[in-house]
């Protein structure tokens, strides 16, 4: 059973102006570095994702199912623009590299400037972190924009097999619709 005293104690601690405080500065840096990230995915997946945005606009007409020609046309560019941005991918990856280097070089230099004599490990370590947040945010951006086209090209792959299977089930049902009723038992 919980201590009434400690559930008193811990709520007197809590302030929820400095937690408001918080919250409202994070919901801003965040904003700021998912701007970045959108840009950067945005560079690579924009033909990619005004592709499936044409898609999804042909599925939210119930009353015409997509036809046989439009499926095709899916199966043929779903695959040539996932080619294209997974190429973009790699060249973010590269960039990603990059940024984790420039981060570590400045990171090194800025924990070698800190080498005052009575500067302890954690203090180098502190001024290092430090001087170094601005390429470690941007480090962040270019990973989560490269998970975040990976995401993509996986959930195109998807939307391809999908289209697949859903040209072979029609294929089917053509075929069946051709057989000859007399050869199943029909009349």
């Amino acid at each position: 059973m919980a201590n009434n005293d400690n559930d008193s104690a811990l709520s007197k601690d809590i302030e929820v102006g400095k937690i408001r405080a918080l919250q409202k500065r994070i919901d801003t840096n965040s904003d700021i570095i998912n701007g970045i990230v959108d840009r950067l995915v945005q560079q690579y997946c924009q033909p990619l994702d005004d592709y499936i945005d044409f898609i999804r606009g042909i599925l939210n007409d119930e009353k015409n199912p997509p036809t046989d020609r439009e499926l095709d046309d899916f199966t043929l560019n779903i695959p040539v623009l996932l080619y294209f941005t997974g190429e973009g991918q790699e060249a973010l990856g590269i960039k990603e590299d990059v940024a984790k280097a420039v981060k570590m070089e400045l990171y090194n230099e800025a924990y070698e400037k800190a080498n005052t004599g009575k500067a302890t490990i954690a203090d180098k370590t502190a001024a290092a972190e430090l001087a170094t947040q601005n390429e470690f945010i941007t480090h962040i951006a270019y990973q989560r924009a490269y998970k975040k086209i990976k995401l993509r090209m996986e959930l195109g792959s998807e939307i391809l097999q999908s289209c697949k299977k859903v040209i072979t089930r029609r294929c089917t049902e053509y075929e069946i619709a051709q057989v000859d009723p007399a050869r199943i038992g029909g009349q």
